[in-house]
């Protein structure tokens, strides 16, 4: 057994299993309190369903209701807003932490918008675009790609200027500084900012669905809340989760695999 103080030393690894059984303790307090609430009749169902509810409700929704549907509808929505910012986001951000030029033309115009909510602009949207996937894809993009070119950008400023100086002392020309230099040691961050801002582009998945839907999991827990079904609005939340959580996984696989050099996965 480690000692306390080697567990609780800021930045000390501790073993893998160790890692994941404080993983599964978290989950198993979180559902031990809901267990406690619901069975002890603390909480009416109305309000908090017991997990025996929730999961007889999740079996219904996927037999009878084909809730795949729905989330391969919410699934589809997310990753094309998230791609698209993406697409734009990262190469933008790149050139505005490298250029000076770029940061002074474009930061303050995204810092601007990034703090307008997304939501505040479902009328435009829907005036400029309709009511079909389009208007729903830029709400998700809208809420992500401020916010992701400007981590990205942080990344790429953050890269020790003493690794250009030294390229250009060697002969390195500016093209050879953007591809050998930056674009290597910005990589792990940007890696790590595009898992965190993936799982922002579902935070807005509810918004995007709320108007003009008819599949969704967003649709879904509308619905539900409307004939005050909590235990389905419980189960597309944990739905949601249990995507999120995958997505997340993924992130930290491709993080290890690119860099192993850097541990197991990003912050």
């Amino acid at each position: 057994m480690l000692p306390k103080v080697k567990i609780l030393a800021p930045k000390a690894d501790i073993p893998p299993h160790l890692y994941g059984l404080c993983s599964i303790l978290a989950f198993a307090v979180l559902f031990l309190a809901w267990a406690a609430l619901t069975y002890g009749g603390f909480v009416p169902p109305l309000f908090l369903p017991a997990p025996d509810a929730i999961v007889t409700d999740a079996v219904l929704l996927f037999r009878e209701f084909n809730l795949m549907t729905d989330v391969w509808a919410s699934v589809f929505r997310v990753c094309a807003g998230f791609l698209l910012a993406a697409a734009i986001g990262v190469p933008l951000g790149i050139f505005m932490g490298s250029l000076k030029v770029c940061e002074a033309f474009f930061e303050p115009l995204l810092g601007f918008i990034r703090y307008m909510p997304a939501s505040a602009f479902i009328p435009l949207f829907i005036l400029w675009l309709g009511i079909g996937e389009s208007e729903k894809i830029a709400v998700i993009f809208f809420g992500t790609f401020f916010q992701l070119t400007l981590m990205v950008m942080d990344v790429t400023k953050n890269v020790a200027l003493d690794l250009i100086n030294t390229a250009y002392t060697l002969g390195v020309s500016r093209w050879g500084v953007f591809r050998r230099i930056i674009l290597p040691a910005s990589l792990p961050g940007i890696v790590d900012t595009l898992r965190i801002t993936f799982g922002w582009a579902w935070t807005y998945l509810v918004v995007a669905e709320i108007v003009a839907a008819s599949s969704g999991l967003g649709f879904m827990i509308m619905q539900s809340q409307r004939f005050l079904k909590t235990s389905y609005i419980i189960v597309g939340i944990i739905v949601i989760g249990i995507i999120g959580i995958v997505i997340d996984i993924f992130f930290k696989w491709l993080y290890a695999r690119l860099f192993p050099w850097l541990g197991k996965g990003g912050v």
